[in-house]
């Protein structure tokens, strides 16, 4: 890591104002402004390429006899210019990162400060505290005003259980009532044009954040309290809860720390938005220095499908016998790992013992001689109760990784029940998918052996419903992705249009195009990437599943080319000497001419897969083949309703 850092003392330097009350903080290419006003509350304001941002937003930290941020008298500020030079260990996005900023630091009486980033696309703060007994925090308040019309598409939640699986619904702020409330991320397009996602990083010890309507152009904050008490749910006592007390504050912590950071992504387009790393930027760094054991790769899944495979001449189902067929399959194809999802243990409690007729040991050894390592699915509360035991036992059985389930909730607890997950498992070099999850935060750049997480509302829901439209797949990237790696679980080969579309629990189908799935490949970010459909529909399309095959899991490079969020996108990823292009559309057909010349000359040779000509009637219907790349760099491609395109361009010979 290479770091330059510029300090300044007091009040000048990096567009600081000289008035006491009102202080200026300016990104590197002064495009993006914060004023920050210190009368009765701290509030803070940005602009972004002279066009007004946010407006006064009210900031504090309410504690049982004070509140940080009301009346802030300041007692010194410190001005820092940031250029460093980041390496990611697990590169979902980019093999490498330059985090420049301009920062500044208000410390102000009563032992808190608040520190503010200027970054050419976004803004962040945090809360800092040096008191030397613990805190109880009542509240964080965040008054977020954006001073005009906006709409956004808001994950609406209904309770603070939650999956973190909400639709995006389109909305205008203004419309949206104290009553409504959302997880995180949030996308919006203000009235001027500037697309803008709010998120948070680097949340340890203390509650996620959630936003609930103001029926004004704006939200406030509002978090989880501690949990007090739960008991298991009456009907599913395995994997839900009930709360039946909670504590009059939402965190108590030690009094000499940092607070997340809240982030503000910024772009004149929605292409900077999915490009936008900042909620990686801003996290603790790796606390895991011996990662090398850290594979990325595909996984062969077995609960989509609800093991219904075919063309065998043993019972499908979970035994030893079909997870054979699925390393068999994983190893084939060059898949990394299989997972053995709920139903490979003696009970969904009892987690060290296995099933009938299943052999966990057996199938790591079998799968060490096909070089396919094995996940295991556990529910998050047994493992909560015997940890260290656990997944020492799976080490020692010679697991490579555990999809952990069902949390459902992101208070406190809940938390640091997360970081506990990440260190343990990283102790015993077992990597970590968080299934029935709140989105990433930060956790992934400290421990980087938390591969993935859900906490989207993915592929499985066609299982039981249609809300997972073409519409929906080309929202998430500008939203839900933006905060982190998503387990989306692409990869159906059973593909509808809306028309002819319907739920099947054991035999599900997806909506939109074959191609539009195998562009997930390249479009959503995900260095545990799951092939959710059953290995006989993949071996019987295996033109197609050769494809997916060749595309990785993380990326040393990633460009939008273009996009607008619920219609279309269009990426380019590089991964070492290939170049990958993806693109996805809604209910809509579009056509594309896409610019090359940003690749060098070198990379001549193009392999695709298309929409098929007939793929508007037959969802199924795709091309596949070869040309060279075109001799004026521009790409012509056309993708039927709710299709998708796939590219990879090599170097020639």
């Amino acid at each position: 890591m290479s770091v330059k850092t510029v300090l300044f003392l007091g009040i000048f330097g990096l567009g600081l104002s000289t008035q006491a009350q009102t202080k200026k903080l300016t990104s590197p290419d002064n495009s993006v402004v914060v004023t920050i006003s210190l009368n009765d509350t701290l509030r803070f304001s940005v602009v972004y390429q002279s066009k007004p941002v946010i407006e006064n937003c009210a900031i504090s930290l309410n504690l049982p006899n004070k509140v940080f941020g009301v009346k802030p008298r300041v007692t010194k500020s410190i001005a820092k210019t940031i250029n460093e030079t980041q390496t990611l260990v697990v590169a979902y996005k980019q093999s490498t990162i330059t985090d420049a900023c301009n920062e500044l630091t208000l410390r102000f009486k009563d032992n808190y400060s608040v520190v503010f980033r200027a970054y050419n696309n976004g803004v962040a703060y945090r809360f800092e505290t040096t008191a030397s007994d613990s805190l109880k925090i009542n509240q964080e308040t965040m008054q977020l005003n954006f001073g005009q019309e906006c709409s956004t598409y808001f994950p609406e939640e209904t309770s603070f259980i939650s999956h973190y699986e909400g639709h995006y619904k389109h909305y205008q702020v203004n419309q949206i009532a104290d009553s409504q409330f959302c997880s995180l991320p949030v996308y919006v397009k203000t009235q001027s044009g500037i697309s803008l996602v709010f998120t948070e990083t680097d949340v340890y010890d203390y509650p996620n954040l959630f936003l609930k309507g103001t029926h004004k152009n704006g939200f406030s904050a509002i978090q989880p309290r501690v949990v007090l008490k739960a008991e298991p749910h009456k009907r599913h006592p395995d994997r839900y809860e009930e709360i039946t007390a909670t504590a009059p504050y939402i965190a108590a912590v030690k009094g000499n720390r940092t607070f997340p950071w809240r982030v503000f992504m910024v772009s004149e387009n929605d292409n900077g938005i999915v490009e936008n790393a900042l909620a990686y930027q801003l996290a603790s760094p790796n606390q895991t220095p011996n990662a090398q054991w850290i594979k990325p790769g595909k996984v062969a899944w077995d609960w989509w499908n609800a093991n219904n495979i075919y063309g065998v001449d043993f019972k499908s189902g979970i035994n030893t016998e079909t997870y054979k067929y699925y390393i068999d399959f994983a190893s084939k194809f060059g898949l990394e790992y299989i997972i053995l999802d709920e139903g490979w243990s003696k009970t969904t409690t009892n987690v060290l013992e296995n099933a009938p007729g299943i052999d966990v040991q057996e199938l790591v050894a079998y799968g060490n001689q096909k070089k396919v390592g094995v996940i295991l699915w556990l529910l998050w509360k047994p493992l909560d109760l015997d940890m260290e035991n656990i997944l020492k036992t799976y080490a020692g059985w010679g697991v490579k990784g555990i999809k952990v389930d069902f949390m459902q909730r992101a208070d406190q607890y809940m938390v640091n029940y997360y970081t506990r997950v990440a260190q343990t498992a990283a102790k015993y070099q077992l990597f970590v998918d968080f299934h029935g999850a709140y989105k990433p935060s930060g956790l992934q750049k400290a421990y980087p052996n938390v591969l993935s997480h859900e906490g989207v509302l993915g592929l499985e829901n066609n299982k039981w419903g249609n809300e997972i439209t073409p519409e929906h797949d080309v929202i998430l990237p500008f939203t839900r992705m933006t905060a982190g790696p998503m387990d989306y679980t692409p990869g159906a080969m059973d593909n509808a249009m809306g028309k002819d579309f319907f739920d099947r629990f054991n035999r599900p189908m997806s909506q939109g195009t074959r191609a539009h799935q195998v562009a997930m490949y390249v479009v959503y970010e995900s260095p545990l990437q799951m092939l959710a459909d059953n290995p006989s529909n993949y071996y019987r399309e295996t033109p197609c599943t050769q494809f997916i095959a060749k595309i990785p899991v993380i990326w040393d490079e990633t460009h939008v080319l273009q996009s607008q969020i619920a219609d279309y996108i269009v990426i380019a990823r590089r991964k070492g000497n290939q170049w990958f292009i993806g693109a996805m559309t809604d209910e809509k057909p579009r056509d594309f001419d896409i610019d090359l010349s940003f690749i060098p000359k070198e990379y001549n040779q193009l392999e695709f897969l298309a929409d098929g000509i007939n793929a508007d009637r037959m969802a199924i219907d795709y091309k596949k083949g070869e040309l060279l790349r075109p001799e004026k760099n521009l790409l012509k491609i056309h993708l039927a309703p709710g299709g998708g395109y796939v590219a990879i361009l090599s170097k020639g010979k």
